[in-house]
């Protein structure tokens, strides 16, 4: 499970939300991994988990969880050989045009 920064994502919010034991044994099979703080790539990551879910996932159903790291390993690996890039296309202007709110007024 990938999760940010914010302080509802700890393994005590399953304990809050479920009892005890079914807490304990969802803790059990997931593994979590934090987003670095100030993390700007978090889109980048959706989009990659996005797209492995569309293309290599998507509508198919494993019998085994080391048939599904085979495939997603395999897909990975695919992904990675290809090594595309990300082009951001959010601009400085574009930037003051669409958030417009959150920049300050200046006199002139």
């Amino acid at each position: 499970m990938v999760c940010d920064n914010l302080n509802t994502h700890t393994l005590g919010a399953f304990y809050a939300a479920f009892d005890p034991a079914t807490a304990w044994s969802l803790i059990r099979r997931l593994e979590f991994r934090h987003t670095p703080k100030h993390g700007s790539w978090l889109n980048i990551a959706e989009n990659e988990l996005s797209a492995m879910t569309r293309q290599c996932v998507h509508g198919r159903r494993f019998g085994l969880i080391g048939e599904l790291r085979e495939e997603t390993a395999a897909w990975h690996q695919e992904t990675n050989d290809k090594q595309r890039g990300v082009e951001w296309q959010f601009r400085i202007d574009d930037a003051r045009t669409k958030l417009k709110s959150l920049y300050p007024k200046i006199k002139a």
